[in-house]
């Protein structure tokens, strides 16, 4: 069995949050969903088959999404291993003035800063160009070495 432990704000999942506030967004998410994972690990679930998500833009509006994504190294720093939502979500949308079929280069940009902060599982719709951005950030931060280097060697 494995689970996945997200962050609602309290508010029903598929719903759109109205006027939602939070002291500290992030502090909340890590506070609920390490305490999901708390549970979920004494009820029998195994360590490595628990993951934390942050949810963007469940129970969040864009500034709260922006500063989730801006702080996700917080999250990582738990030692959950950390999932993001992030293909075509409405904080990228909203924050480039753009619709659902034309946020592609903004959902790259929020994965490179999750990317290089540690998450390590994405749900995406776009495959491909997901896993070449997270696969050409994890090589710059050094966790990953280029699959062919022959500049300047041969």
């Amino acid at each position: 069995m494995a689970i996945i432990c997200t962050h609602t704000g309290g508010v029903t999942p598929r719903t759109r949050p109205y006027r939602i506030e939070y002291d500290d967004v992030v502090a909340a998410a890590i506070a609920d969903t390490t305490a999901y994972a708390q549970r979920a690990l004494d009820a029998g679930v195994a360590r490595e088959s628990i993951v934390i998500d942050p949810a963007h833009d469940f129970g969040k509006n864009t500034f709260h999404s922006l500063e989730v994504t801006r702080r996700i190294g917080e999250m990582v720093a738990t030692g959950w291993p950390v999932l993001v939502s992030l293909s075509n979500k409405d904080f990228v949308g909203e924050t480039l003035g753009l619709d659902v079929g034309e946020r592609l280069v903004g959902t790259l940009a929020a994965t490179s800063v999750c990317a290089l902060a540690g998450a390590r599982i994405y749900r995406v719709h776009q495959v491909v160009e997901t896993r070449q951005t997270v696969d050409m950030v994890w090589s710059i931060a050094g966790r990953r070495p280029p699959l062919r280097a022959i500049r300047g060697i041969q």
